[in-house]
């Protein structure tokens, strides 16, 4: 049985930084099928990144091929290309002088719809990441960083992308803030049926939200397998040490915390002896 295009075909890309010397991807391929939740992974200045803005032209390899719903992206008109793919901004990036409901409306109203399909769009997204309808007037610099951050998602989808792009979009947030917006996020990316790429260095976020986890060392693909499969492949010796020790992180947590309970329980029954 053959399986469907790819919605996003990455072949053979490379990007270089000066003049050659320094290489951020190495004939790097990777397919993204529609409906599908990627999250990238690596340490700082793997090329995950630079991976993850290729696909809406912010980087143009120097080699290779990018295509998106079978059109090659270099051939599309770059703005209209990204206003085709939300976009989640690292720490944000909400438009301080700008209200919500600006906020949620810049690509529509760049797009050219009508004041008041615009104006329809945003109560629909309010009410999708669970904002009251009263802060559409509310300055950016009146919300909350978690409350920032739905409002950061619903500008991604104003204009019914079908692709999200994520660029560490919950490393500004508090752990409990942090599991909320994820947790809401993947709902969103369900119920709207999104292809989502997300770049992430918590590998715990990762295998926790995502369908494919991709992990990038030194401009290569050393891993691209489902959370379950990777998190089974930790003792395997010919798993890369790169992705052994990225998988571990998440395991050595939850050991820690058990350790902590077992010990308190354990305190917690002597104390009553």
């Amino acid at each position: 049985m053959n399986r469907p295009a790819p919605l996003i075909a990455i072949e053979h890309v490379a990007k270089s930084h000066d003049g050659g010397r320094t290489f951020a991807l190495r004939d790097v391929t990777l397919h993204v099928e529609a409906g599908t939740f990627l999250a990238m992974v690596g340490a700082s200045g793997a090329g995950k990144t630079t991976l993850m803005k290729c696909i809406n032209r912010l980087v143009e390899p120097d080699s290779g091929s990018v295509h998106v719903d079978g059109k090659p992206v270099s051939e599309l008109d770059a703005p209209t290309l990204r206003r085709s793919i939300g976009y989640v901004f690292q720490g944000i990036g909400l438009f301080p002088h700008m209200s919500v409901a600006e906020n949620i409306g810049i690509t529509p109203q760049l797009l050219g719809w009508s004041p008041p399909d615009i104006m329809t769009r945003t109560r629909e997204l309010l009410a999708l990441v669970e904002l009251p309808q009263s802060y559409s007037t509310r300055m950016p610099a009146a919300l909350s960083g978690g409350q920032q951050q739905r409002v950061a998602v619903a500008r991604a989808i104003a204009a019914r992308p079908r692709i999200v792009l994520m660029d560490e979009p919950f490393g500004a947030l508090d752990p409990l803030t942090r599991d909320t917006i994820g947790t809401a996020y993947r709902a969103l990316h369900e119920r709207l049926a999104l292809t989502t790429v997300m770049v992430t260095h918590d590998m715990q976020d990762a295998i926790l939200l995502a369908d494919r986890i991709t992990v990038m060392s030194a401009g290569h693909i050393v891993a691209n397998d489902t959370p379950i499969s990777l998190m089974g492949s930790i003792a395997a010796a010919d798993t890369p040490p790169e992705v052994a020790a990225l998988l571990a992180m998440p395991k050595r947590r939850a050991e820690r915390i058990s350790a902590i309970m077992t010990r308190d329980t354990d305190a917690i029954g002597r104390s009553h002896e």
